[in-house]
């Protein structure tokens, strides 16, 4: 009898309780910064891709996610600073298991994750991201790839000395308006 009433007891007690509840989808929950979300592909600050089409990434996967076809730059249409990029570049967030292990393999620090966690869907053919989906925003002072570079005049520059070389031409940029 006294086993019932101590039951009694707690739900009494925890009726009176202000509720904890997360509101999701109104408010969304803010993630630490070393959060491991949606890919991203990086650009050089003039908008070419540093995607090399390396492949290492999609040989880094344990899941087998990431599909990787490097193309060749010619001189009429560059997408990236060195002879190569990546042409055709999908990942798959129905395998993909958010370990990180591909952002490692990146020797150019082309591929990152972002803090952006949203990723279901009802359509299994939207969550296989292709290169479009993935490669980040143009921002002010970028350009669309195909152009030729803006940084130097080979790919080391853009790897060696690509912060210095994008200030100067964004000084340059608005010394002209």
């Amino acid at each position: 009898m006294f086993e019932s009433l101590k039951g009694f007891g707690v739900t009494f007690g925890t009726m009176f309780k202000k509720v904890v509840t997360e509101e999701y989808p109104e408010v969304k929950k803010v993630t630490a910064p070393r959060f491991h979300g949606r890919h991203q592909l990086n650009r050089h600050p003039d908008g070419l891709e540093k995607c090399v089409g390396c492949e290492l990434c999609a040989w880094a996967c344990p899941a087998d996610a990431i599909f990787v076809e490097g193309g060749d730059n010619t001189e009429e249409a560059r997408y990236s600073p060195g002879e190569r990029f990546g042409a055709d570049y999908q990942i798959n967030y129905l395998r993909c298991i958010g370990c990180g292990l591909c952002i490692e393999a990146c020797p150019t620090r082309s591929l990152t994750m972002t803090n952006e966690y949203e990723l279901a869907d009802d359509n299994r053919q939207d969550l296989i991201f292709t290169k479009e989906d993935l490669l980040a925003p143009l921002l002010p002072g970028m350009e669309q790839p195909p152009h030729p570079m803006r940084l130097g005049d080979n790919e080391q520059d853009y790897y060696v000395n690509g912060p210095q070389l994008a200030k100067v031409a964004q000084e340059g940029k608005g010394a002209q308006q």
